[in-house]
C-alpha cells in the first residue's frame, strides 16, 4: 500500500495532478483510489464525473475515486464521544459552559477527515491511495493533527485513568465513575486511532507528500517553507511538481510573443533557483490551452509528468535524526543532525526541556525525544546550515557517572 498526498498553495493544479497521477495508476493495471479532503471539493470537476463520500468507479478500471464529508463525519463519528466528554466533566462540576468549551477539540473536521482516508486505505481493494488535500497551510495543519490531538488528550485525560476515577469517585460518587468508564474506552479508541494515523504519516515507506508550485517565486518561497515544516514533522516529500510551465518562443515576433518570452525566461530562473536550493526532484508539467477535464486529458497530463518512469517512484526515505561520535567516559563527544531543509530566512530557535530538544522553527514547535546516550548530556554548541541543524553534545559530569 502505498499513500501519495497531494498539496500547494490554492490555485496551482493539485487536484488535477492528483487526478492525472491516479489515472495513470489506473491505465498502467493498478487499483487506484483519489480521495479529496479539500473542503472546497473540485475533484469531480477534475474527472468529469459525479463523486460521493463513498469510492466508486471513475473511469477506467481500476480507478476510484470519493470526496470525503467532513461534516458528516463530525455529525456521526464526533458527537457520541463529545456527549460522553461533556458528561462527565458536568458531574465532575465543571460548570456547564466550560465544560462545552473543553469538548470542543481543535480540529477535529480535518482529524475525521484523514482517518476517514486511513480507513479506506486499509478496506478497499486499491494498492494505491492518493489525497487531494487543501492548500498548504490547511495541509500543515491536517498533518500536524494526530500529534497534537495526542498531546491534548493527555493533559485532559491522562492515560494513568484510575487515577483520575479515584477523584471522580470521591467528588460526585460511584455514579460518575461508571459515565467516566465510557468516556475513557471512548477516548481510549481515539487515542489508538491518533498513534495508528501518526504511524501512518511517518511511516516513509507508505506515504509521502507530493508539492504541487506554479513556477513564481511567492509561491516557490512558500514551498521551501512546507518542505522545512514537513521534513520537521518527519514526513517525506518525494517531488516537487511545477505546473503550468509556458512554452518557449523563440522566433515569433510581436508583443504577445515577447511577453511569453519574458514570462518563460522569469519562470526558468524561478525553477533554476529552487532547484538549486532543494534535493528533492523537481519535475515540470506545460501550461495547456484547454482545461484538462476528464480522463483522457488527465492521461495525457499524466504521460507529460511522468513519461515512462514510474508514478509511485520519487525521493528516498531520510531519517529525521542521525546520531554521531562517541568515546570513553567524559571525553565523549556526539553530534546530533537533524536533517531538514532551511531558507535563508528561517526563523530558528532550540531550548532543551530535560530529555526533549524543543525545536521552534517559522513559527512551528516540535518536541524531539533524545536519544538515550544523549539524555546524560550538556548541549556545548549547536550550528545550522541549508540542509539542517547540528547539536553538539558532550557528557554532563552531574549525572554521567550515576
Amino acid at each position: 500500500m502505498r499513500v501519495l498526498l497531494f498539496t500547494g498553495k490554492g490555485g496551482v493544479g493539485k487536484t488535477t495532478l492528483a487526478a492525472a497521477t491516479a489515472a495513470r495508476l489506473a491505465a498502467d493495471g493498478h487499483k487506484a483510489l483519489v480521495v479529496s479532503t479539500d473542503p472546497a471539493h473540485s475533484l469531480a470537476d477534475a474527472l468529469g464525473v459525479p463523486l460521493t463520500a463513498e469510492p466508486a468507479e471513475a473511469g477506467p478500471s481500476g480507478l476510484f475515486a470519493a470526496q470525503v464529508d467532513a461534516r458528516s463525519l463530525v455529525d456521526g463519528a464526533w458527537r457520541e464521544l463529545r456527549e460522553h466528554l461533556h458528561t462527565v466533566l458536568s458531574g465532575a462540576g465543571v460548570d456547564e459552559v466550560q465544560a462545552e468549551e473543553l469538548t470542543v477539540l481543535p480540529g477535529v473536521e480535518e482529524l475525521l477527515a484523514l482517518s476517514e482516508v486511513q480507513r479506506l486505505a486499509a478496506t478497499g481493494p486499491w494498492e494505491t491511495v492518493i489525497v487531494d488535500c487543501g492548500p498548504t497551510a490547511e495541509t500543515l495543519r491536517l498533518l500536524a493533527l494526530p500529534e497534537a490531538l495526542a498531546g491534548y488528550l493527555e493533559r485532559l485525560f491522562p492515560t494513568h485513568r484510575r487515577v483520575v476515577r479515584g477523584l471522580l469517585a470521591g467528588l460526585a460518587g460511584s455514579s460518575t465513575v461508571e459515565r467516566w468508564d465510557s468516556a475513557a474506552d471512548a477516548l481510549g479508541r481515539l487515542a489508538e486511532r491518533l498513534e495508528s494515523l501518526r504511524a501512518m504519516l511517518v511511516d516513509q515507506e507508505v506515504t509521502s507528500v507530493r508539492l504541487v508550485l506554479t513556477p513564481e517565486r511567492v509561491v516557490a518561497a512558500e514551498t521551501r517553507r512546507t518542505l522545512t515544516a514537513l521534513a520537521l514533522q518527519g514526513i517525506r516529500v518525494d517531488r516537487l511538481i511545477a505546473n503550468r510551465l509556458l512554452p518557449e518562443v523563440e522566433r515569433e515576433e510581436g508583443v504577445a510573443a515577447a511577453w511569453l518570452r519574458t514570462r518563460r525566461a522569469e519562470q526558468a530562473a524561478v525553477l533554476g533557483e529552487l532547484g538549486g536550493d532543494v534535493r528533492t526532484p523537481l519535475e515540470t508539467v506545460g501550461h495547456r490551452a484547454e482545461e484538462p477535464i476528464g480522463v483522457p486529458a488527465l492521461l495525457e497530463v499524466a504521460a507529460e509528468l511522468y513519461g515512462e518512469g514510474d508514478p509511485l517512484g520519487g525521493a528516498g526515505s531520510a531519517e529525521l535524526i542521525e546520531v554521531t561520535g562517541g568515546g570513553k567516559g567524559l571525553d565523549a563527544e556526539y553530534a546530533m543532525r537533524l536533517h531538514l531543509p532551511l531558507a535563508a530566512d528561517a526563523q530558528l530557535d532550540l531550548a532543551r526541556v530535560d530529555d526533549e530538544l524543543v525545536i521552534t522553527l517559522d513559527g512551528r514547535r516540535r518536541l524531539v525525544a533524545l536519544p538515550a546516550v544523549l539524555c546524560r548530556c550538556e548541549i556545548v554548541g549547536a550550528s545550522a546550515d541549508d540542509e539542517g541543524i547540528t547539536v553538539r553534545f558532550r557528557p554532563d559530569p552531574r549525572v554521567w557517572m550515576r
